[in-house]
């Protein structure tokens, strides 16, 4: 087992999700190999290994997009932003609308 280390890196072929699925695509191949060491059928061997070739790929495609979200959401946190306080959080002229307005003397109601 590789030391922790603090900070990620970077490296293709060099992280967790990529030995997560070289374990799933060697399972997929142990699976059905065993199960013909023990007597399955070859038509139920077949669909096995079919089946767990299908969840394996649809977990990489799905930790793929995950993986791509989360750099997505750690580069937004990173940059800088140009308006700190949002489009329509203005302030100066013109920022303080609605309310009362002081013009005139005439009775409301």
């Amino acid at each position: 087992m590789p030391p922790f280390r603090s900070t990620p890196e970077n490296r293709p072929g060099d992280d967790r999700s990529t030995d997560l699925i070289r374990w799933a695509a060697f399972s997929c191949f142990l699976v059905p190999v065993v199960l013909l060491w023990y007597g399955t059928s070859l038509a139920g061997t077949t669909g096995t290994a079919l089946g767990l070739a299908t969840v394996t790929a649809v977990c990489r495609v799905l930790l793929r997009r995950s993986e791509r979200c989360a750099a997505r959401l750690l580069d937004e946190e990173r940059a800088p932003r140009a308006h700190p306080r949002g489009r329509h959080q203005r302030t100066g002229t013109g920022s303080h609308r609605g309310g009362r307005h002081s013009g005139g003397s005439s009775p409301v109601g």
